[in-house]
């Protein structure tokens, strides 16, 4: 029975595809071969010594020391696009609820005096809540990937015009503005929402220099990353009346009770269907993993599937990229079929064999590769 440790609760719909007969997901497990998890921090976390992958819920990784696992040889999966719908539904009421004083106006309304006159109160009251219409404005993406594909498609159909930046994105079908330079995005745009991981190069994008580029009034959305906002830059824009509403799915200290910030409890990926979906995906990429050796949605490792070949498969992980290949088919001998793929210095070898190979072969590959599995 292989042991998956979950660090999160996951959705049951793993159990139908890591089903109970090979399979056993807890909290406890106590010998893990694999763990699955959402947001749990794996920095401080002591590995268990026969953990050979980790597959999150959720596309972001920044929760998993990727570093460390490399050099451990755990393969780090993620699920892109599983909780894409529900992000891109959120960020539509984000749109409306920065545009339309729909929040201030809700507040109030639960706080009028119950004295048979609410009608009345609601008609005087009404127009300190006036706000501006989402047709015909621009919407600046930052990222147009899985989620920022799906927020454009949306907007689109709401009437508004896109602008998108993607450096990894070089053409689009869709009728779109795709810039290359991000400040035509900054410049441009009566709405910016933000699609991007958390590096070096994205941290604090968003601050006193960027939001002097943008159009006054502008409204910034935030369902990404907290880090990509320069907070104390951009309650001052607020103050400033340059920005005029920042909505974010990630609360912190500075931005509690902050005129013209919208905090929302980090909801983006919260509804039943993308825990499903992201449980489902998880799981179903573990499988493979564990039982074939292949490799989809790694975020450390190279990308590789391979059908099988032959009576047995070994896997190889190595950091020895001009010679592993050579290495695995001159000491198995009896390989049928090989192929490799390599990511930064990481290269995985799949050789499927003819014949069982030799227990000395197999540890005569441990002593040259980070990791070696025999399946």
């Amino acid at each position: 029975m292989n042991e998956i440790l979950k660090l999160n609760e996951i959705s049951g719909k793993v159990n139908s595809i890591l089903t109970k007969d090979k399979y056993s997901i807890t909290s406890e497990a106590k010998n893990p071969c694999a763990i699955i998890l959402r947001s749990f921090s794996m920095h401080e976390y002591q590995l268990p010594a026969g953990v050979i992958a980790v597959a999150r819920a959720g596309a972001g990784v920044n929760n998993i020391p990727l570093d460390k696992m490399s050099e451990k040889g755990v393969c780090v999966f993620n699920t892109p696009g599983a909780n894409a719908n529900a992000v891109k539904e959120l960020v539509l009421f984000a749109l409306l609820v920065s545009s339309r004083k729909i929040y201030e106006g809700i507040n109030w309304t639960q706080n009028l005096e119950k004295n048979g006159e609410v009608a009345k109160q609601v008609e005087k009251g009404k127009k300190a809540f006036v706000g501006q219409e989402i047709l015909g404005k621009t919407l600046g993406i930052v990222g147009l990937g899985a989620i920022g594909r799906l927020v454009a498609n949306a907007v689109l159909a709401l009437g508004m015009k896109v602008i998108a930046y993607d450096p990894f994105v070089s053409s689009t079908d869709l009728p779109i503005e795709l810039t290359t330079d991000i400040n035509e995005v900054y410049k441009n745009s009566d709405y910016i929402t933000l699609h991007v991981p958390a590096t070096p190069q994205t941290k604090n994008s968003i601050n006193k220099e960027t939001i002097a580029i943008m159009k006054d009034n502008v409204r910034i959305i935030n369902l990404a990353r907290g880090e990509l906002v320069n907070n104390e830059d951009i309650k001052k824009a607020i103050a400033d009346k340059k920005v005029a509403k920042y909505v974010t799915d990630l609360p912190c200290d500075e931005l509690l009770g902050v005129d013209g910030v919208i905090t929302i409890p980090h909801l983006g990926a919260s509804t039943e269907e993308a825990e499903d979906n992201c449980a489902v995906m998880a799981a179903a990429q573990l499988k493979d993993y564990l039982e074939n050796g292949n490799i989809v949605n790694s975020v450390n490792f190279p990308k590789l599937q391979v059908e099988r070949n032959g009576k047995q498969r070994v896997c190889v992980i190595s950091n020895d990229v001009q010679n592993a290949v050579a290495d695995v088919t001159a000491t198995l001998k009896n390989v049928s079929a090989i192929a490799s793929a390599t990511r930064g210095n990481i290269v995985y070898v799949i050789a499927d064999l003819s014949d069982k190979a030799e227990a000395s072969a197999i540890d005569a590959l441990k002593t040259k590769a980070i990791a070696v599995r025999v399946l």
